[in-house]
């Protein structure tokens, strides 16, 4: 059975920060593509990073270019990622999932996710 775990959101203030973990069982997902999404009360899930198994690229939405930094642990079968400098338009259910690309429109499977909360 494939899955991943989110964990790591909480409160936090505006300027500070968080590490999120995405633990994946069932596949090795070096093998693919890991990807973190987030979606905020009303909106639509949105693209937030994503780190590439094929040649290791890593790519994020301009809002949060500078900001947050997506990582992995291969011998944890873990991507993180750190985000810095948040701000309350980040606050979302943050939710990782694997595909065989970036690119991909596949993305799967989704979890409960882990939320974040930044207050101004």
């Amino acid at each position: 059975e494939v899955q991943l775990v989110e964990s790591g959101g909480g409160l936090v203030q505006a300027g500070g920060s968080l590490r999120l973990s995405c633990a994946a069982s069932g596949f090795t997902f070096d093998d693919y593509a890991i990807g973190w999404f987030r979606q905020a009360p009303g909106k639509e899930r949105e693209g937030v990073s994503c780190i590439s198994s094929s040649d290791g690229t890593t790519y994020y939405v301009d809002s949060v270019k500078g900001r947050f930094t997506i990582s992995n642990d291969n011998a944890k079968n873990t991507v993180y990622l750190q985000m810095n400098s948040l701000k309350p338009e980040d606050t979302a259910v943050y939710y990782c999932a694997a595909a065989l690309g970036c690119a991909s429109n596949d993305f799967g499977p989704w979890g409960r996710g882990t939320q974040v909360t930044v207050s101004s």
